[in-house]
């Protein structure tokens, strides 16, 4: 997927391999490479919105919605 590719330098990079608490009890064997290959991620998702794996982007007209046969019930105003 990752055709985008971040230069090591980036600051972000940097930034990014600094581990979370979560990522420091599961151990990185390469932080750099790992905050590397989430930005690369990101950014493609970002450029192409339906690039992630299981992801399609899906357009809807209102009236593609369904029609509400009954009318909803009324809720009580929540006390205040």
């Amino acid at each position: 997927m990752a055709d985008i590719e971040v230069p090591e330098d980036d600051p972000r990079v940097a930034a990014r391999a600094e581990l979370l608490d979560e990522e420091l009890e599961a151990g990185s064997d390469d932080p750099l490479a790992q905050a590397r290959a989430i930005l690369e991620d990101s950014e493609e998702r970002t450029l192409r919105p339906g690039s992630a794996p299981g992801t399609f982007v899906e357009h809807r007209l209102s009236e593609d919605t369904i029609d509400v046969l009954e009318p909803l019930p009324d809720y009580p105003a929540e006390p205040t």
